[in-house]
């Protein structure tokens, strides 16, 4: 694939961003920061609307038929504007987790749901520098699940999973219908990304891969989902840079606009280097879905639209000063999303050794 969209992915992302700057505001969204287990349902309801759930899922089963490409350019826009909740990622997540690895009958059930927006999916994988540890305390005997994972994006409120647990004597990656499983709602600082621990007690569980194949098959969903939430960040960080420019071009101090200061301008140039160089990532990731090379490309981009957003929305704040930390002018919506996407499909850590483990398999 060539660097540049052509007509239709273009005009995706041009429509995307016109109803969602049109109907999402700062101020929906700053009330969902102290309330645990909502979130932002005009969001989600524009996403049923406009058939982003289905944009990435199989045509027979109610999808659209397009791919990665599509779907991330609705995650930048969703980014741009602080999407108010987590489903975009986490259904798509296991919806592909069903399409490669399930059963026909598994499809039959969930992919439709999924698809138009009526099911809510979760990949239900441990939070943080690991996502895909060897637990002893997830297993699964016959088809019954057992333990506790923590830290569920979307966790709160899906319907279904996709679980990686210990089999017997070797990994399972597996489905399991959430109304058997007990929510354990945890409050964060970024409460519409609905986290919650999910806790498992003779849960019927359907296998989609054991052994190597299920780590593998894990480390892909991983990566799929990786990709989505790389072109959110790169969003966000798109975004911020621009606030940065406006108000450094606005703001007067000692009778000239603090643009014209080389701490300020400078930064804002090293945030532009940032942005385009995690947008060239995303954008090379996506082309790569089908390829030998794309996990290697989904850790290059996960890692750069992280330190992106990262950075920007540190620099946003610093630029704006001490109007930067209010509450109503709501930079700290992005400087909160920043921090919940940075862990979420596992840390800067976790991509950084999956990097090294494909370049070292690369150079063997």
């Amino acid at each position: 694939m060539t660097i540049l969209y052509d007509e239709g992915q273009q005009a995706i992302a041009t429509e995307s961003r016109r109803v969602l700057e049109a109907r999402i505001s700062k101020d929906a969204l700053l009330p969902l920061l102290e309330t645990v287990g909502d979130y932002h349902r005009p969001f989600w309801n524009i996403a049923k609307e406009q058939g982003w759930t289905a944009l990435a899922l199989p045509e027979p089963h109610g999808g659209l038929g397009l791919g990665l490409i599509e779907l991330g350019l609705i995650a930048h826009q969703a980014g741009r504007s602080i999407s108010g909740a987590p489903f975009l990622t986490s259904s798509f997540g296991a919806a592909k987790a069903i399409e490669l690895f399930g059963s026909e009958a598994q499809k039959a059930r969930w992919l439709p749901g999924l698809s138009s927006g009526e099911a809510i999916g979760a990949v239900a994988f441990a939070a943080g520098a690991d996502p895909l540890p060897v637990r002893p305390d997830m297993t699964i005997t016959g088809d019954r699940l057992d333990g506790t994972v923590r830290g569920v994006a979307a966790g709160i409120a899906a319907d279904v999973a996709v679980v990686f647990a210990n089999g017997p004597g070797m990994p399972v990656l597996a489905l399991v219908d959430l109304q058997g499983a007990e929510r354990i709602a945890v409050p964060s600082f970024d409460n519409s990304r609905l986290i919650a621990d999910l806790r498992f007690s003779g849960v019927a569980a359907d296998t989609l891969a054991v052994g190597s194949t299920a780590r593998d098959a894990a480390l892909r969903i991983l990566a799929l989902q990786s990709v989505v939430t790389a072109h959110e960040q790169t969003g966000g960080a798109e975004v911020l840079m621009e606030i940065a420019r406006d108000y450094a071009l606005t703001r007067k101090a000692f009778g000239q606009p603090i643009g014209a200061f080389q701490s300020v301008k400078h930064r804002i140039a090293e945030l532009y280097g940032l942005v385009e160089l995690a947008r060239a990532n995303c954008i090379h990731a996506a082309a790569r879905e089908d390829a030998a090379d794309f996990i290697t490309a989904a850790a290059a981009a996960r890692l750069s639209a992280t330190e992106a957003y990262d950075t920007a929305a540190r620099d946003c704040i610093q630029i704006h000063g001490g109007i930067g930390v209010t509450w109503e002018i709501g930079l700290h919506l992005h400087m909160r999303r920043a921090r919940s996407l940075a862990i979420e499909q596992g840390s800067s850590l976790f991509w950084e050794d999956v990097l090294v483990d494909q370049l070292a398999g690369e150079a063997a």
